[in-house]
């Protein structure tokens, strides 16, 4: 399920022509046509060709989208769009209807956003960014940070496993907070590494030239 930003700004599309019979209440956020059901129906087949092929992995998104090179003059984009928005009213109109449905993706979102955080966290190097061409070096960098994400939720689980094994520590736990438990804090972690600094020895500069 999406998270639509602006929804205010969002638009609703009929499903037909406008009649006589109005909404006052609506009509302000109508788009000014309908949706073009002839076209959709005029290429289903090539859209559920499409949706087959990527459901079941027969096709890389990329080489479908490579079709569509002319953009939306293309008949089978136009008609992909015109289903997209139907989709999007319908789901549109459910958002705003339902209150438990807004709060479990907001509860999704928040989790994404944690998850992308600690990414972020973990693959620091050159902004977060896969700064090579080549296949294999990217495969290498994700599974890097598949590896390390593994490892530190691993690490993560077995430390609070630890602490709720007391049963001091247990008593103090509500069910809402068991509930927010997650295996991804990390602020415990430092990605660089450690250096020792020890007050006691000086460096070894003898060979080094001091300036007058």
């Amino acid at each position: 399920m999406p998270q639509l930003k602006g929804i205010a700004r969002q638009k609703l599309v009929r499903a037909d022509l406008k009649s006589e019979k109005t909404y006052a209440n609506l009509d302000p956020i109508f788009a000014p046509k309908p949706i073009n059901w002839d076209l959709i129906a005029q290429h289903n087949d090539e859209v559920i060709k499409l949706a087959t092929a990527l459901k079941l992995r027969t096709a890389e998104p990329e080489a479908i989208l490579r079709r569509f090179t002319r953009g939306q003059s293309h008949p089978v984009f136009a008609a992909l769009l015109e289903l997209g928005k139907a989709a999007k009213t319908i789901f549109l109109c459910k958002y705003l209807g339902d209150k438990d449905l807004r709060r479990e993706i907001n509860s999704g979102l928040n989790v994404i956003e944690r998850w992308n955080g600690v990414n972020d966290f973990i693959f620091y190097g050159n902004g977060n960014e896969l700064v090579s061409n080549r296949r294999d070096d990217q495969e290498i960098s994700v599974l890097s940070l598949h590896l390390l994400q593994a490892s530190m939720v691993y690490v993560n689980t077995l430390m609070i496993q630890d602490i709720l094994a007391e049963a001091d520590w247990r008593k103090k736990m509500t069910p809402r907070d068991m509930a927010a438990l997650n295996p991804l804090p990390h602020s415990h972690i430092n990605p660089y590494g450690v250096f020792d600094l020890d007050m006691t020895t000086r460096l070894l500069l003898n060979d080094i030239p001091v300036a007058a």
